[in-house]
């Protein structure tokens, strides 16, 4: 029986996150999304590596639930690492994603890095190590710790990213490359970007929703068909045997399009070629995006190996057919009224029936429809700039 998993998230101990992010509140809005297993972010943080000990409960293999919870949600063991270092006379800033398959094995892990470096200022700590170093010392400690490369094309912090990244994962892990079985596209970027680039073609592209808050769990996932356990989900991304992956429309994310916030521009990689890389406005380099990125390492036109579809989250579907925020009391009705007629998020974007949906609410199953069928209107991101994607179905204007 397949099911839902989101391996990227964070606690209330990162930077600009929700401070009422904990284990419950995590559990409770996993149930709502549809999702099984949830990575539970930060472990390498002090208080929050007290706070998994203390409340979860290993439930099978490598995989671990709240010790009092009435929805089954398994908890796998995961952080992002922040690497600041010099390579190749140039400051590289990757971010890695770890999944470790057992308490005991992040206890090692945070005693062995914490000894060099500060964990307690951050969830996501910044380390000033090599990402070959930091994964030889990993698996040194413990040979199934996952390492995967988060968001592989912002220009800031990624391992791809125009800013401080590298041109190959060779480049970046040289003789533990070996080792690396997957990246992860981030928001900004989707499964066919990663497969134009041969580099890439032999790793499994996952998708999470690298959520700050509880309620942005699932707006990225992966579908797996596997054994509940650590073992199985690892053998699983080794295998590149993902059901599918669920995709932001990559325009939405805030570094698809190149550009400059502070100035208002946003920019197609061909505008940019035009304007020689200078913001038109303070004529000073513009930040470039994961697009742009992309099409520089492009060397192949080859279709992603594990399928993908592309979803918009409930909430903000229904802040399209109420003509008013994601926030706002009038969507949250909306929204929970849905969930105690038809079940979770994931099942009524992903599985039920629009003829189903229709039998009640004839405008939402017109919105699910257009966009299992990709009909949107795309206005990208750029330099931090969320972009919007808006279900074109005109009509709707005068509703």
């Amino acid at each position: 029986m397949s099911f839902y998993a989101d391996f990227h998230i964070h606690s209330r101990y990162s930077r600009s996150t929700s401070k009422s992010l904990d284990l419950p509140q995590l559990a409770a809005w996993a149930a709502i999304k549809g999702i099984t297993v949830l990575g539970c972010g930060d472990f390498t943080h002090p208080l929050w590596f007290n706070c998994l000990k203390s409340e979860l409960k290993e439930s099978a293999q490598g995989l671990y639930s709240m010790k009092k919870a009435r929805a089954k949600i398994f908890f796998i063991l995961s952080a992002e690492i922040s690497l600041i270092y010099k390579q190749h006379d140039k400051v590289r800033k990757v971010h890695l994603l770890l999944l470790a398959p057992s308490l005991t094995a992040v206890e090692k892990i945070n005693s062995r890095l914490g000894q060099r470096f500060n964990l307690k200022a951050d969830g996501r700590p910044i380390l000033g190590i090599s990402a070959r170093d930091l994964s030889a010392e990993i698996l040194d400690i413990d040979g199934q710790v996952m390492i995967i490369p988060a968001h592989i094309w912002t220009p800031w912090f990624s391992l791809l990213g125009s800013k401080s990244g590298f041109n190959s994962i060779e480049e970046c892990f040289q003789d533990y490359t070996p080792h690396i079985y997957a990246v992860e596209t981030g928001l900004s970027a989707d499964p066919p970007m990663l497969a134009a680039v041969s580099s890439l073609q032999h790793l499994t592209f996952l998708s999470n929703s690298d959520s700050h808050s509880a309620a942005n769990l699932g707006r990225e996932a992966n579908e797996l068909d596997c054994e509940l356990t650590y073992s199985g989900i690892a053998r699983t991304i080794r295998d590149g045997r993902i059901v599918k992956t669920i995709e932001f429309f990559p325009e939405e994310g805030k570094y698809h399009y190149d550009g400059h916030r502070h100035c208002g521009v946003s920019l197609s990689p061909g505008e940019t070629r035009k304007m020689k890389g200078i913001c038109p406005v303070c004529g000073k380099a513009l930040t470039l995006g994961v697009l742009n990125r992309a099409q520089e390492l492009a060397d192949q036109s080859r279709e992603p190996r594990i399928p993908f579809v592309y979803q918009i989250p409930l909430k903000q579907l229904l802040a399209q057919i109420c003509h008013c925020g994601t926030g706002s009391k009038k969507v949250d009705r909306y929204y929970f009224s849905l969930l105690d007629r038809f079940g979770t998020e994931f099942n009524i974007l992903q599985h039920l029936a629009v003829e189903e949906i229709s039998k009640s609410d004839e405008l939402l199953a017109v919105a699910i429809q257009a966009m299992r069928e990709n009909r949107i209107r795309r206005i990208p991101g750029y330099d931090g700039v969320y972009g919007k994607i808006v279900l074109d179905i005109p009509y709707w204007q005068n509703s």
